[in-house]
């Protein structure tokens, strides 16, 4: 039996308010609901799976970091990050495992100023639209990723 491999599930602004914050779009499973269902998952896949949420984009970019030079393969939700943050950008470029954006909502069905994203060049993927389903898809496709490299 192989040992699970780690995983990193990287979360942005205001995603730890999930479950009070507009549950008309995000949904009304809160955050560590969220947690559980990727924890619980990753388990299933063979991943060992650890979810982090800041508001600080520095932490956010330290995390990117850390992943780079370990090689750990990340699932991120930048939250608005994702429209303006070039020092993530660029950290999110050194990655040397595979890095797939999520987005619990379709940016591109909302503001204007959401569609645009400066991490999506420079992933493996992005996954939006599909409520926090969209974490179990980025996973699942992160695992076979892995399986098949």
């Amino acid at each position: 039996m192989t040992a699970p491999v780690p995983v990193l599930v990287l979360n942005g602004p205001n995603l730890g308010r999930l479950g009070s914050r507009e549950p008309d779009v995000y949904g009304s499973t809160s955050y560590a609901g969220l947690v559980a269902r990727c924890t619980a998952l990753g388990l299933e896949l063979g991943l060992d799976v650890s979810v982090r949420e800041t508001n600080s984009e520095a932490e956010m970019v330290g995390w990117l970091h850390e992943a780079a030079d370990a090689k750990i393969p990340v699932v991120i939700n930048p939250g608005a990050f994702t429209h303006y943050s070039y020092a993530m950008r660029d950290a999110a470029a050194q990655r040397t495992a595979p890095l797939i954006e999520v987005h619990i909502s379709n940016p591109y069905t909302r503001e204007t100023f959401r569609h645009t994203s400066v991490i999506a060049a420079v992933a493996s993927g992005t996954i939006a639209g599909f409520g926090l389903g969209s974490y179990e898809l980025a996973l699942r496709a992160l695992a076979e990723q892995l399986t098949t490299r």
